[in-house]
């Protein structure tokens, strides 16, 4: 459980040694309320398991579905379903039974992570909103597990659990959310999870500002199955603190 922070602490250890002893780094991290540096400015993590750059694998089409900037995992038996903004397809979430992952990646500085910045910000919004948010070192590496305020279909409000994962790459940050019984049952979570280490992120070498997501492609084999009762959803930011992943969006079927 605690490997990968125990990966971020030595390569952290390494980048000292390589500086020397006698040499002097400037800190420009700016401070908090509280005065202190808010440390989120550390290199990314290694990723012994994934996720993986497109770099480091030879054949990342093999067993998974080309979207551009992602390849993700095929499983038997789910669906894959598209986010859509503008014009733009900015998001893959695929359905398992009655669990989903939704898959979204941005570009991110090449010298530090952001995941921990990104859980920050995603914990204010979601409290703001009224909900529980906790912060924990899962399976994943450190993630957050949220009680998320929502209006559930007869009008009442209820509340949707949710688990919020990330992964910092070479100038990308992978995020996943995870619903349904993967939120909440380790026995769903596994595959769920599995697809989440073993996504490949295509990045390019185009300049994007940091944050910027990394737009997605329909597979050349995909059909379309339009939700035509979708409605539109606001967009609160774009990490999406408002987000219902088993939401039913555009479906891509038979894929091969």
């Amino acid at each position: 459980m605690f490997r990968r922070r125990k990966e971020r602490e030595d390569a952290i250890d390494e980048l000292d040694e390589a500086e020397g002893p006698d040499e002097q780094v400037e800190d420009t991290q700016e401070p908090d309320d509280s005065g202190q540096p808010s440390g989120y400015s550390l290199p990314p993590a290694p990723r012994p398991d994934g996720p993986w750059d497109v770099s480091e694998t030879k054949e990342p089409g093999q067993g998974r579905v080309d979207l551009g900037g992602l390849f993700v995992p095929g499983v038997d038996g789910m669906e894959l379903r598209v986010e859509v903004a503008g014009e733009s397809i900015v998001a893959a979430t695929v359905v398992l039974r009655d669990s989903a992952i939704q898959l979204q990646a941005f570009a991110a500085p090449k010298s530090e992570g952001i995941w921990g910045e990104v859980r920050e910000e995603i914990a204010s919004g979601i409290t703001q909103q009224g909900g529980v948010v906790d912060e924990v070192e899962g399976p994943l590496g450190w993630e957050l597990r949220a009680q998320v305020p929502v209006q559930l279909p007869d009008g009442t409000n209820g509340v949707q659990l949710v688990r919020f994962v990330g992964c910092d790459g070479p100038r990308w940050f992978l995020r996943g959310v995870i619903s349904g019984q993967g939120a909440v049952q380790p026995a769903a979570a596994g595959v769920l999870e599995a697809i989440f280490r073993d996504t490949v992120v295509v990045r390019g070498e185009a300049p994007m500002a940091p944050r910027d997501p990394i737009v997605l492609k329909l597979p050349n084999d995909a059909q379309m199955v339009p939700d035509g009762a979708a409605a539109e959803q606001a967009e609160p930011s774009k990490f999406g603190d408002g987000i219902d992943p088993m939401r039913r969006g555009p479906e891509i079927t038979e894929l091969r």
